[in-house]
């Protein structure tokens, strides 16, 4: 037995507890903007994209997979699959390399994307392959392209996605460098955290077109003018991925040994790590401090950032305003 090929009891518990995980994610309000993905998550049957994963263990990780020679174990598998989590599914010496997203996190930046019937989306960051199935199933095949440095990850994503029946670009390359030889793109989603904004990805969309990526645990939609701006703000949400390889990386937690003088209260307090990640190389620690009590807290929809001609930066409130700082 394989993971694509599973026995009738199997399969049918999945198929419950794919049905489970809808309701779940319905009852979040995740796409009440946009319900139509509804049916691309009672679709695509999330299990076949992760033929095993890692759960936490005492010491470090437990394998789960589709063909433990434990009925239980197989079953303790399929359930997982379907819980609303993030699963680890690459970890090479105790450092996690790839997982596959929280399902209600990708619902909610699937909506927030904004796609409409035609768009041609790019995927940084191919994962599993099942973010891209769940686009292939909404946008179709042609429409879809997903990008990942590493040809394992890749690999293993076109035959994930070959086994739910997609068919969609897989490429093997640096995602800061976008995919030229498939744009123009009307959506640019990514999957991993980035600590800059490539400017390729601004070359290759269209005018108009929406790019939606984790930043400083942070979601940024950016709207693209032209060539050379794009601008939006930070979503509401919260969002912890893995960082994208290649390109421009910076250590998220560049600043953390100018934080003992400040109180605890901030130290500890999600919207000021925040504040830190996006404020590091442009801000000191005791000056986000300051913005951050002058300004009572502020929420990450509060905050944005501009890539213009030569310079990119973040702001608080307006991008001309009083607070802004240089990204890189």
């Amino acid at each position: 037995m394989s993971a694509h090929t599973l026995d009738h009891g199997l399969d049918d518990l999945a198929a419950t507890a794919r049905a489970a995980l809808v309701r779940e994610i319905d009852a979040s309000g995740a796409w009440d903007a946009d319900p139509v993905w509804r049916d691309a998550f009672e679709s695509v049957p999330r299990h076949l994209f992760v033929p095993y994963y890692y759960v936490g263990a005492l010491g470090g990780y437990e394998r789960r997979w589709g063909e433990d020679p434990s009925p239980r174990r197989r079953e303790d598998w399929v359930r997982g699959a379907y819980l609303d989590a993030p699963l680890a599914t690459r970890v090479r010496d105790g450092e996690l390399l790839s997982s596959s997203s929280q399902p209600s996190l990708m619902a909610k930046m699937l909506t927030e994307l904004e796609v409409r019937d035609g768009d041609a989306v790019l995927e940084i960051g191919a994962g599993t392959g099942y973010n891209a199935a769940l686009l292939s199933h909404r946008l179709g095949d042609d429409l879809v392209t997903t990008v990942d440095l590493d040809a394992e990850i890749t690999e293993s994503a076109r035959r994930h996605l070959a086994a739910a029946g997609h068919h969609p670009t897989v490429v093997t390359c640096d995602g800061a460098r976008g995919c030229p030889e498939r744009a123009p793109f009307d959506r640019v989603i990514a999957t991993c955290t980035l600590s800059a904004i490539p400017r390729t990805w601004l070359a290759q969309c269209r005018p108009g077109a929406r790019i939606l990526a984790p930043f400083a645990t942070g979601l940024i939609a950016l709207r693209v003018r032209d060539t050379g701006h794009a601008e939006g703000r930070f979503l509401h949400t919260s969002a912890y991925f893995v960082p994208l390889r290649g390109g421009t990386r910076t250590d998220p937690e560049l600043q953390a040994a100018g934080l003992e003088g400040l109180p605890r209260r901030a130290r500890d307090h999600e919207l000021f790590r925040f504040l830190l990640t996006l404020t590091a190389g442009g801000l000191a620690p005791d000056e986000a401090y300051a913005l951050w009590e002058h300004e009572t807290w502020p929420v990450r929809e509060r905050y944005g950032i501009t890539v213009g001609e030569g310079r990119t930066w973040a702001w608080l409130d307006d991008p001309e305003g009083p607070y802004t700082w240089p990204l890189p």
